[in-house]
Order: C-alpha cells, then structure tokens, then sequence
C-alpha cells in the first residue's frame, strides 16, 4: 500500500501556495479587507442594521477572490474537464481541502461561506446530473459566471432530518403546479435567483418516493422571506420562508430529475459534500494544534514554557492522535471513492463517510476549544482566530446530517440493517 500523497497533487498543493502569496494575500491586506479576518471580522462582515445579512463589501470580496482564482484556473478543479475544471478526484479535493483549512482564518479558504479558491459547486453536477438539455444550458454557465445562484429548500420548521416526513405540498392546478408550506434555513436566498424547493406531490408521510425538487425563482408570487434567522456565528443568510400558492409551470423544465425521487436529487452529493466537509475540519483542527503547541513553547510563566507541564502536552497529544487517524480514514475513503460509481459508494462506503464527517467535525470544536485554553485570555478573544474556528464548525456537527444521523448511519452497517451490506 502507497501512503504517498500523488506527486500531481503534491505539485499541484505547490501552484495553489503560489497563487494565495501571488494573488490573494495582497488582495486580503490592500484597503482594509483584513478587518473581514481580524479580531473586527464579526462587525465586518455583518451588516446588523439590515437583518444580519452579509455587507455588500464583504461578499463583493469573496466575489474578487472567486474571480481571480477561475482565471487561474483553479476554482472549477473539481468540475468535469468540459465544464473548464480539471476532473478533480475526491483524493484531490480531501488533501486540497485539508491543505488550505490548515493554513487557518483567510480569504483563501473562508468555511463561513463555503468559500474557497477551490470551489466545491455540487449544484452544476446536480444540473449536469438530472437536468434536461434546456436547464444544462441555462443553469450550468450562469452558476459558473456568477449571474444565477440556486439556493437549496429542503429543511423545513417541524422537519429536519426526516425529510420524507415534510409538510411543504404541491398539487396539479390546471397548467401550473400549485406550492404551499414553509422551509427552514434556506441558506443564500439574499441573492439566490432560484430555489430548489422539495415539495410532496404523492405518497404519504415517511414514503421516499414522492417527493419532488421544483426549480422555484424567488420573484414568483407567494414566495416570502419571512425572516432571518442570527445564528451563533454571524452574518446570517439562513432565512425561514413560506410558500402560499405558489405557481410552477406544470413542464420538465420546472422539475429537476425524477418528478417521484426528489430526494435522489438531494442526496446526489451528500457523500462527496461530507468528505470534503470532514477534510476541511480536519485541516481547521491541525491549525488549531499547531498554534497552541507553538504558543506552549513561546509562553513561559513562572519562568518555564508552558509547553514543559504535562498538563499542556498531553491534551494536545490525544488531538495530534486523532488528526492522524482521520487523515488517513480520509484520504483511504476519498481514494475509494474514486474507484466506483456512486451507487457502489452509497452501499459500500456510506458507513465510512459518515465516520470520517462526524468525527472530524467533533475533532474541530475540541482541538478549537484546547487552543482557547492554552492561549488563556487571548484565546478567549477575538485576537485569536480561535473562537471564530469553533463557532463556525459547531454547525457541521449539525448540518450535512447531523452526528447522530451519521452515527445511526454507521450502526446500520455494523449492526446489518443496511439492506445492502445485510445482502452482501
């Protein structure tokens, strides 16, 4: 077995390192942006007198940074070669993931957003995918320019990781379907084009099959934003909404994928999305390590370094530990899932995913945590990096299907009620 990071990646680590000292780093520190970094970064980037919503300023960064990095031919690397990316391997997107983490708070790689140089972009996979050859042509080249953003409208109030349990209805009126219900946490709608909304057309409660994922543009009449909701890591664009009569043309162009299996369309790439998710918690705890283990060796009370007490090393040892397995859990899966198709992952691997996410996104507010303490007062503060860290990662072990959801997803596979590792 070859442990060995492929030397392209390797190489590949090297020209990206190049381009954050080229081209991002001077845009971070030039006309102030360093206060979207710095211990300003929470004011900065929230514009509180208008619901908590992210400051034009800041997003229109983000926006630059994008910008510059697809013209170095970075941000599309995961992307398909005809979508002007570079066939990106989930291997490559777990190591690139972890590598720009690791490299701690910058506009290089900012998680708040879902930012980063390299971008994930599972919505055009998600077109390329289900989408007719109309929706390919209108959808695909304007997420990739920036003028069409699709937001994603699954959660709602009452329900949350019982999806097939929703409350949010459609039903045929005339030429039109006709929408009503309400979805929670419908992240991006501030400048989203679009949204998916999931939607039951059939079936009852708790049937998979049934469900359907409608292409919403958010000017349709009876589509409100009912508010926003201020989350423990601020700006906010998560927004509770309601859907009162909504009309949707009654065609294949307003449906994306199987008008009964729209929650294959929701899962398409959950465990991609949960890999790199896991990567990138892992390269936020091995900064967090790093940087208290330098300051344990830096400060020096009662005349010795921190770094000489026990006290000291040995949380920080049992953290450096576990970044190690996981790394390799990581990589290991990440290789794996580039070796099959992507229903041989969701009935071989889904146990192993779901490891990797739910520990490494624990790992992330433990190490986060350590580093407070370690650093003491300073820690505490918006100084330090550290705080920042965690309040943003808490939310992982919640979202992309919350720790629990994945440990029952483990426990379906040891336990054999995984229907198909049972038949296996």
């Amino acid at each position: 077995m070859d442990f060995e990071i492929p030397a392209d990646i390797k190489a590949y680590l090297k020209e990206l390192d190049d381009f954050i000292e080229r081209e991002i780093k001077p845009l971070e520190n030039s006309n102030d942006n360093i206060r979207f970094f710095d211990h300003r970064r929470e004011w900065a980037r929230t514009d509180f007198e208008r619901g908590g919503l992210p400051r034009h300023e800041w997003e229109e960064l983000l926006a630059e940074m994008r910008r510059r990095a697809d013209k170095a031919g970075h941000f599309r690397y995961a992307l398909p070669r005809e979508y002007g990316g570079k066939d990106g391997t989930n291997l490559g997107m777990a190591i690139i993931r972890e590598h720009l983490a690791a490299k701690g708070l910058g506009l290089h790689c900012d998680l708040q957003n879902e930012s980063s140089i390299v971008g994930n972009l599972p919505t055009v996979l998600m077109f390329r995918d289900f989408g007719t050859e109309k929706q390919k042509k209108e959808f695909i080249p304007g997420i990739l320019d920036g003028s069409i953003r699709v937001a994603f409208g699954l959660t709602e109030p009452n329900h949350g990781s019982d999806a097939t349990w929703m409350e949010t209805h459609a039903e045929r009126d005339g030429d039109y379907w006709k929408i009503n219900g309400a979805k929670m946490w419908n992240t991006g709608l501030h400048v989203a084009t679009h949204d998916f909304v999931f939607a039951r057309t059939k079936g009852k409660d708790g049937d998979p099959k049934g469900i359907t994922c409608f292409i919403v543009p958010t000017k349709t009449p009876g589509f409100k934003i009912e508010e926003w909701m201020w989350t423990f890591n601020m700006p906010t664009d998560h927004p509770r909404i309601s859907l009162t009569d909504v009309r949707i043309p009654a065609n294949e162009d307003a449906i994306l994928g199987d008008p009964e299996d729209g929650l294959a369309v929701a899962q398409h790439f959950v465990h991609e999305n949960r890999i790199r998710q896991a990567a990138s918690s892992l390269g936020a705890a091995q900064f967090c390590i790093n940087e208290a283990v330098k300051y344990a060796k830096q400060r020096k009370p009662f005349g010795k370094p921190l770094a000489a007490n026990q006290a000291i090393q040995w949380p920080l040892v049992e953290l450096h530990t576990e970044a190690e397995m996981l790394r390799t859990l990581i990589y290991k899966t990440a290789w794996q899932m580039d070796q099959m198709s992507k229903p041989d992952v969701a009935r071989k691997l889904s146990d192993k995913v779901a490891m990797c996410n739910y520990r490494a996104n624990r790992l992330v507010c433990d190490a986060a945590d350590r580093a407070m303490q370690i650093h003491g007062g300073i820690g505490y503060s918006r100084h330090k990096p550290f705080e920042h860290i965690y309040r943003h990662h808490r939310r992982y072990r919640i979202t992309e299907g919350s720790e629990e959801i994945q440990m029952r997803r483990v426990a379906q596979y040891l336990f054999g009620f995984f229907k198909d590792r049972r038949a296996e």
